[in-house]
Order: structure tokens, then sequence, then C-alpha cells
């Protein structure tokens, strides 16, 4: 008798495993996001490579991927001992590249506005950092947009806002545009925009590379072995290490977010609720008609109607401020103003600004923003406004899954595995100034 329950006993939990799979594995919001997938190219478009895996990620013919390029960038990018120029004194090697990309905050700043040299203080993610005292309001380096995010980056064909960087994609036929003003006069190098513009960045966020600096550093050794093949007057200079950086760059990929394990195969990798999410993503709420590539993000520009930074409270901008205009504000076509690249999506919650003037300060209001389809900045012509700019009439519960797909399936949970233990010159990073020591327990 005990024998039959066994062997009944047995049968049974083997059918109820069996039973339980086939129902996880053949989900409703499986096969139906597999559909919707599909009609983008399929899963296989939307799965960023490994970060090591060079030949899978984008890169400029020019500066083809290399260990010793990216291990040489990953540190440039937290080293503050390259803050050299600063406005004041009191500005010296406090600030980096990182000051406004943090990880923690899905490499964006922690605020609403990012501040380079004239910042001080961290807090716990970048959102105490505030204006030094020692500098006047419009000596600070900061933007007059919400800096984007660097994450998946090598995504982007042209970079910034208004995508003025880059020789090629959207910007050929443009170079009656490039001016030295805005820095797009780089363009004539012919690099990718992520190179280009990083040489314009060094110089524009007030950092010295020379050999000289790279010596007293102790980066000169990884400069060559990462440009042995470059002649040494550009070796040591703003051009390798923006290639260096770019390099480390195309390499950080949020490729842990469950949603890419789940793309991978994975399952299991996402609740029912971030599928239901993910469908609605790529369905009725219409978000992958601009939000379409790799990392749900596009080259192109829309107009969507959201308030500038000057109305946030950010410094050293005003309503006249070219970069209001959005891709207008580089070529001066009246049929580009206002109009914006789309961001890539992934790490969108770790900090609480959103779109280029942080004027959402919740992932609640943005899907708001896009479920009410109303636009805020009266000094954008409603004639500009996208056509996909349109109410979505998501239910409750919809937004919630929205929400949820978005703000725990696009999470990559382990960016600090892209951040060094130490920089060369010793000090604390990504900001080197007495508040930012004691924020960070670096004294």
């Amino acid at each position: 008798m005990s024998r039959i329950f066994t062997l009944s006993t047995f049968l049974l939990i083997l059918c109820w495993s069996c039973t339980k799979d086939q129902v996880h594995i053949s989900s409703p919001k499986d096969y139906e996001l597999t559909r919707l997938l599909n009609q983008h190219g399929g899963k296989e478009n939307f799965i960023l490579p490994e970060s090591d895996d060079f030949g899978a990620i984008p890169q400029d013919p020019n500066n083809p991927l290399s260990s010793e390029k990216v291990e040489l960038g990953n540190l440039l990018f937290y080293e503050t001992g390259l803050a050299l120029a600063p406005m004041h004194p009191s500005g010296r090697e406090t600030y980096s590249c990182a000051s406004c990309h943090i990880p923690s905050a899905g490499f964006r700043p922690g605020r609403i506005q990012g501040i380079a040299d004239g910042g001080v203080g961290f807090g716990d993610n970048g959102e105490g950092r505030f204006m030094d005292g020692n500098y006047e309001e419009d000596e600070p380096d900061v933007q007059g947009l919400r800096p984007l995010s660097v994450l998946n980056v090598g995504f982007v064909k042209n970079t910034s806002w208004n995508g003025r960087f880059g020789s090629e994609f959207l910007n050929e036929e443009t170079e009656a545009y490039w001016n030295e003003e805005d820095g797009s006069e780089i363009n004539h190098l012919g690099l990718r925009g992520l190179e280009g513009q990083n040489i314009e960045g060094l110089a524009l966020h007030r950092m010295v590379i020379n050999k000289t600096v790279l010596d007293d550093l102790g980066y000169t050794s990884m400069f060559d072995a990462a440009f042995g093949d470059m002649p040494e007057e550009e070796r040591y200079s703003p051009l390798a290490a923006s290639f260096a950086i770019s390099a480390y760059l195309r390499t950080l990929l949020a490729n842990q977010a469950p949603f890419q394990d789940w793309l991978r195969g994975d399952k299991y990798a996402m609740t029912e609720q971030e599928k239901r999410g993910a469908v609605l993503f790529f369905d009725k709420a219409n978000c992958s008609s601009c939000h379409r590539g790799t990392s749900l993000n596009d080259d192109n520009f829309y107009a969507i109607g959201v308030d500038d930074l000057y109305k946030t409270g950010a410094i050293n901008t005003d309503r006249e401020d070219s970069r209001n205009l959005g891709r207008g504000g580089f070529t001066g076509k009246a049929e580009d103003m206002y109009k914006f690249k789309v961001p890539q999506l992934y790490n969108l919650g770790d900090a609480p600004f959103y779109f280029h003037g942080s004027s959402k300060e919740t992932l609640e209001e943005v899907v708001e923003y896009f479920n009410e389809a109303t636009p805020e900045n009266f000094d954008v012509p409603v004639e500009q406004i996208s056509a996909n700019f349109k109410p979505l009439n998501l239910t409750e519960l919809e937004k919630e899954d929205l929400l949820t797909f978005l703000r725990n399936a696009l999470r990559d949970p382990n960016l600090e595995r892209y951040v060094p233990e130490a920089v060369l010159s010793g000090n604390c990073f990504p900001n080197n100034d007495p508040f930012s020591q004691t924020d960070l327990g670096c004294n």
C-alpha cells in the first residue's frame, strides 16, 4: 500500500512539475511579447552584447576597441587629477567626468543639473552637490540641458540632445552648421559622435591632458600600451584621452537587466506584471514608436513639448538659451525646432529627474505625461509636436504594469562593476572637494 502511495505521489508531483513548467513556458505574455518583438526585427535586435565582446559593440573605425583602451578610459573617466583648469583655485582636482555621470544614478546627475567645476558635495547619490561659494552664478561648468546617460551610449550614432556630434549618419551634409561656438566643428575630424564629443568635452569641462600631467599622475605607460602606434604628439593629448574614454563608455552596457535575461531565453527573468508592462510598451502604450533601438533609444528627434531646464531651478541658463531649441538650435531649420533626441531607457529609476529640462521628478509623472499627451511648454508650437504624442487611455492597472517594466525589468542592478577601485592620482572620486570627501568617506 505504501509503495503504491509513494509511486502515485511521485507521479503526481512529476506531472504537477511538468504542468507548472509548461504553463510558465507557454505563458500568453511570453508569446505575445515575442510576437510584438518580431514586428521590430526580433528579440535579437534588442539584446545588448557582453561588455568584453568587442566585435559586437558599435565603434568608431578610427578607434577600434581594445582592453588597454577600455582599462585606461575607465580610470580617466573618474580621475579628478585631470581637473587642472578650473575657474577658481578651489576647483582644482575636484571633479571628473563622473561628477555628472554617476553610476549609481544610471550614469546621470543625481540632481536637476550636473555641476563639474564650481560644484561641491555629493550626498548619497549626487543629489547633495551645490555651487561652490567662490563662484559667481555664470562661472560653474554646467549645461543648459540635463546630461544624458552614457549607459548604452555605444548605440547612439550622433551624440548630445541635438545630435550635433559625429560627421556621419544624420549629420551627413550638415557641414554648413558645424561651428566653434557649440563645438561641432570637431566633426571635421571625421570621427563618430562619441569620440568627437569627448575631445570637445575635455576642453569644455576644463581638464588638462599633456605629457607632463600624465607623467605626474602615472598614466604615461598606459597611454603607451593603448596607443603605441600613435605619434607622440597625439598619444599624450586630448585626442588619445578621448579615444580611451570613448572606448570605456562603449562598454557601459545594461546587459544584466531582467529584460535582457528574458531576451536571452530566461522565462523566469521577468515577473508576469513586468511582462504585461512590456507588452504595453510595444503595443497599446506605443512607446516603441520612438524607443525602438537596441537600448530602447532612437537616433531621430521629436518634440513632445516638455519644459526647459531654466524653469526648474537650474543656473546659467534662461529662456534665450539656444539649447532649448533642440535639433533646430544646431541646424537652424524650422522643421527641427524643439525636437530632441530619444534617450535610452535603462536604469531610469536610479535618478529622480527626467527629460532634457528635468521637468518631471518621478516615473509616475513621466508615464502620466505621455498618457495625457498635453504639452506643458507653451513656447513649443503645436505643429511641431510629434504625431506619436497622443493620449494613450491607459487604465490605472496598465499604468502600474508599464511602470513596473520601466522601473524593474529595465534596471541593471550591478552598474558598480564599471567603477574602478581607485584612480592613479589617489584622489577621491567622482568628486574630490572637501564636502564630497566627507560624503564619500574618502577622508
